[in-house]
């Protein structure tokens, strides 16, 4: 006969074992939902138009100023995402450069580069995604589109983030060669807005944090950030991005957005 007592710890430990893995899966399905709610509010928006200007400060604090302007276009079909492209208009010596970059879900993102010094259109290696892009604190990979399916999800609790209160998920890349082991989200509950980001290395160290602030809602439904803000903790150096002039369905269609495109871009 089996001692009640080891039956009852026994009992226990099942108890607290079955517990732990429904938080656990809970946590899961609410991260994933909050990422899908995100997505579903952003629908609908087209394509747009921007400008931007780009502020690179090193950690001496020295800085240098770019200009450009990016256009998106929405795509909604299976295993892609939105595509869009970036074009730098000044200072003179980096005029002309140009990233077009068509998401995808689960597969191999397509990113070209436009090197007008010597007019040639590169493609970006899949493997090499993780690079600066030109130099600032945004990788290549921080460009693409934040598709839903391209994560997998967990709510970590709801924090207090200013006079809002935010959700604050992490997601971990399903796609191959990210530079990342997870991402740490804060997302405004009322709007579900992204108001921060802590990018972790492969050595799970925290590698940089974006704050997106200056929000504006555009057609009634649609919210942008207009100031954007990368710090890299481990080499002291940032990149700001402030947007204005933003234009929605203004026209642009799937073959603007071609790598022959590119060298016409200027």
């Amino acid at each position: 006969m089996k001692n009640p007592l080891s039956l009852v710890v026994l009992a226990g430990v099942l108890a607290v074992t079955t517990n732990t893995q429904v938080l656990a899966q809970s946590a899961q399905q609410k991260g994933l939902e909050i990422a899908k709610e995100l997505d579903r509010r952003d629908l609908g928006w087209g394509d747009s138009t921007a400008i931007l200007k780009m502020v690179l400060k090193n950690r001496q604090g020295q800085s240098s100023t770019r200009e450009l302007r990016t256009l998106s276009f929405e795509v909604n079909s299976p295993g892609l995402g939105d595509r869009s492209m970036t074009v730098f208009d000044r200072p003179g010596d980096i005029r002309g450069t140009a990233l077009l970059s068509y998401t995808k879900i689960l597969k191999p993102d397509d990113q070209w580069l436009f090197l007008p010094a010597i007019k040639r259109v590169k493609r970006i290696s899949s493997s090499n995604k993780s690079g600066p892009f030109v130099g600032s604190e945004f990788a290549y990979e921080d460009l693409l589109s934040n598709e839903v399916e391209r994560y997998t999800y967990k709510w970590i609790k709801d924090v207090k983030c200013g006079k809002l209160t935010c959700f604050m998920n992490e997601r971990y890349p399903a796609y191959k060669n990210s530079g990342y082991t997870r991402q740490v989200v804060w997302i405004d509950q009322k709007e579900y807005r992204i108001l921060r980001v802590d990018y972790y290395d492969r050595k799970k160290s925290l590698l940089k944090t974006l704050k997106l602030n200056k929000y504006r809602r555009y057609l009634n439904k649609h919210w942008r950030a207009l100031k954007m803000q990368m710090v890299n903790h481990q080499t002291g150096k940032s990149t700001t991005l402030t947007f204005s002039d933003y234009k929605f369905k203004s026209g642009l269609v799937e073959s603007d957005f071609t790598p022959a495109k590119l060298k016409r871009a200027r």
